[in-house]
This record gives C-alpha cells, structure tokens and sequence, in this order.
C-alpha cells in the first residue's frame, strides 16, 4: 500500500523500480534452505544472493542448484564477515533494498514482503522481523528459554541506553535500504556474532527510523544457532558495544563505528 500526498505521485516509477535484492549469510544450510528459499514469495525480490561461508556440508551445491548467485569463502571467516560480503555484492547489484534472512528456515521468508512495503512507502529506513511478539509464543516456538530471557535482558538495556522501544534487537530477519548500508561504517564492525548489535547501534547512530513486525519463532533441529558459550560470549559483546555507544554519545569517547564511512 502507498500512501499518497498526491496521485499520482511524481515517484511513483521510482517506487516501482526499487531493486530488492534478499541476501542470506550461510553455514551449513543444505538441509534447510530450500526451504527457505521456495516460501519467498515470486516476484518481490530480484535476485537471491547466497555466501556459503566456508560450510562442511553441501550447502554451496545446493545453493547452485537452485539458480541462485552464491560466493563461497575460502575459508570460515566468521558470520559478520559473511553479512559484510553480502552487502558488498547487494551493492555492487545496485540493490535499492536489501533484505537479509538466515536459510536455515528459522524465520518466515513469506514476511519478506512486509518488511520490503514499509520501506518503500517510505515509512522506515530500516525493518526487523521480531520473534519476540509475546513470551508463550517464543517459547512454544522453540527459543530455548535462556535465550529468551537473555534476548529480553539485552533488549531492555538496548533501549534504555538508545531511546528505542524494539521488542527485539537480535533478530537475523532484516530489511536495509541502500542509503543505509551506504552510510553507516559497517564494514569496520566484527566480523563475529556480534555485528548485528553493532550494526542497529550505528543505524540509531546515524538517525534512521526502524520499525518491526512480528515473525513466527521455528527452532528446529536443522536450525543454526550458537551454542551457550557463544551465546555468553555475544551477550558480553553485546553489553561491551552498548557501553561504548553510552560513552560515545555522551562525548566522553571516540570511536570508529559512529562516523562517517571516510573520516
């Protein structure tokens, strides 16, 4: 749906001709992302972009098979790092709107739609599928009950210290106009687990408005997920980047990650 000042609107072409391009940073994901890939609806994304991070399994041959356009690492560089070869080839596509999904069918790809409107009715820069729309529901999902209660932990403090009110700040379903990833420094961010943090810090950073909606939890057997010592590992990670956003939006500190791409 368009919300219209006027009609028709004199960037309406401009609207239409938005390229969505979806990206998904994989490990591992031969048994689930067919899945993943068949509920995405036709017609709402232009181009598929997979990066086989070095997987053990058959992930890149199966990614082929589907007819998608898939780069592999060398070697495991890590799920930041894959995220930030993602954007960089979205990019180089000339994406308009990027949308990032897990393929290991933990979240509803047939959503991606919703987020992809809200963007270009212009209404936010940046969308998140949240699995957090209530606790029985996370939890008669599958979300192992510490993750819960440490994803409630981490969120809280998150918007607390942002002025945000998002039901969930780490999510692995995402929407990102280009203008974003063109602005904020993300290829300066870890190239671990904790990206993700880091990369919404520097969307608030940087002034872009993020809305969210609600996506059904699916844990499963075939789903990726960190184990408990990384999740204590991402969660102090976490706390540590939160700390440094406190600090430099207070002038008390310097850092990299809130400036500008080339200063």
């Amino acid at each position: 749906m368009l919300i219209l000042d006027e009609f028709p609107p004199k960037n309406i072409k401009k609207i239409l001709d938005m390229k969505v391009i979806a990206v998904m940073p994989a490990y591992n994901a031969e048994k689930t992302i067919v899945q993943t890939i068949q509920d995405i609806p036709k017609g709402v994304v232009e181009e598929i972009i997979v990066v086989d991070d070095n997987s053990r399994d058959d992930t890149y041959k199966v990614a082929m098979q589907l007819g998608l356009t898939v780069y592999k690492h060398e070697k495991n560089k890590g799920y930041g790092a894959n995220q930030k070869t993602c954007y960089k080839h979205a990019l180089e596509k000339g994406a308009d709107i990027v949308v990032m999904i897990h393929p290991d069918y933990q979240y509803d790809s047939r959503l991606i739609p919703y987020l992809v409107n809200f963007i270009k009715d212009g209404y936010f820069d940046v969308m998140l599928g949240t699995r957090i729309r209530t606790r029985r529901e996370a939890l008669a999902g599958g979300m192992p009950l510490y993750k819960y209660f440490a994803n409630r932990f981490l969120t809280i403090i998150e918007n607390i210290v942002t002025g945000q009110n998002l039901s969930e700040w780490h999510t692995g379903f995402r929407a990102y106009t280009r203008k974003v990833l063109n602005t904020i420094p993300w290829q300066k961010n870890s190239d671990d687990f904790v990206f993700d943090s880091q990369f919404l810090f520097q969307c608030v950073a940087f002034g872009f408005k993020i809305g969210e909606i609600p996506v059904p939890v699916r844990y499963h057997d075939k789903s990726s997920s960190i184990n408990f010592f990384q999740s204590i590992i991402y969660g102090i990670s976490t706390l540590y980047i939160t700390v440094k956003f406190l600090l430099w939006r207070l002038g008390i500190i310097k850092t990299k990650l809130f400036c500008g791409r080339y200063e």
